[in-house]
């Protein structure tokens, strides 16, 4: 049970064991993009490659989807970014459980958006658990964990992929494992749970009250999608690239304190901000640059005001 591209290394990990995949779960087809074309989830793209059976219901308690799981029998059910929770008639389903790919250390990180709440809060460590699954969202008993580094220039769109990789490897050691009779189950510690809340689009907005180095966290969890954002007189200026540094000048938070090929510097409420590529509306995503080539951005002038 997996929808989006993080689920792909997983799936081929399975798919790649002598251990049948009778079945995979995802999403319906939704419309994505600019064009909001009805698009089918990465995770049936690469199951309907392989020749594997795919359901996509709205909701796994639709008698339908029960049917189907049912009649399935399986004998695990292997879950990675699956998009919904797990009903109990589910969870008891297969002879050997659920168990979950979930990217975060937990207890650190529960929810829908451990990768971006990482490098939100700044955590230079993160990693994979693989999770027996409970009703309660993420927190089941730990099967394993494996580390990787937060790179200081590390967005989600880098960090996201390389998770994929580790939690697909994880996987198939607590497979192996479960196989072998190896693999005991620990149970979470009831200390330093935090959560990880699905990323709403307007926490992209860039408060140039923040400190810098904070501001800077937020344009890389936010790349490649939704994208941070300011505004210029009124229209969204997303930013993608951004690194903070000392302010050169004194200025008023959101002010522009130098615009050159370099970069868009901006005071903060503590530092200031070099912006590195932008994207205006309906333009593509540039370099400060280009952007500047075409639009006028004088010192002193004020980014996020409406």
């Amino acid at each position: 049970m997996g929808t989006p591209a993080f689920a792909c290394p997983t799936l081929a990990a399975l798919l790649a064991r002598p251990d049948p995949v009778v079945g995979v779960f995802c999403q319906p087809d939704r419309p994505r993009g600019r064009g909001l074309a009805v698009t089918e989830p990465e995770v049936k793209q690469l199951a309907v490659a392989h020749g594997v059976p795919v359901w996509q219901p709205e909701r796994l308690r639709e008698p339908a989807a029960q049917d189907a799981l049912r009649a399935l029998r399986p004998d695990l059910i292997v879950v990675a970014a699956y998009g919904k929770l797990l009903p109990r008639s589910v969870l008891d389903l297969p002879a050997h459980g659920c168990i979950n790919v979930h990217a975060s250390l937990l207890p650190r990180w529960r929810g829908a958006a451990p990768i971006q709440w990482a490098i939100l809060a700044g955590d230079v460590v993160t990693g994979v658990t693989i999770m027996a699954m409970a009703e309660e969202m993420d927190a089941g008993d730990i099967l394993l964990t494996r580390e990787t580094r937060v790179a200081p220039d590390d967005t989600t769109g880098t960090l996201t992929p390389r998770l994929a990789a580790l939690g697909a490897e994880a996987l198939v050691m607590a497979v192996d494992g479960l196989h072998a009779g190896t693999l005991q189950p620990t149970p979470q510690p009831t200390a330093g749970v935090t959560f990880a809340p699905r990323i709403e689009r307007e926490q992209g907005r860039l408060d140039w009250q923040r400190p810098a180095e904070e501001l800077a966290r937020r344009v890389r969890a936010f790349a490649p999608a939704p994208g941070a954002f300011t505004t210029v007189g009124g229209r969204t200026l997303k930013v993608f690239v951004a690194t903070a540094e000392p302010a050169s000048r004194p200025g008023a938070p959101g002010t522009v304190l130098e615009a050159t090929p370099a970069g868009i510097v901006v005071a903060t409420g503590a530092g200031a901000l070099r912006l590195l590529e932008v994207q205006s509306e309906g333009r593509r995503r540039v370099a400060a640059g280009a952007f500047l080539a075409g639009h006028a951005l004088p010192a002193g002038t004020c980014l996020g005001a409406t």
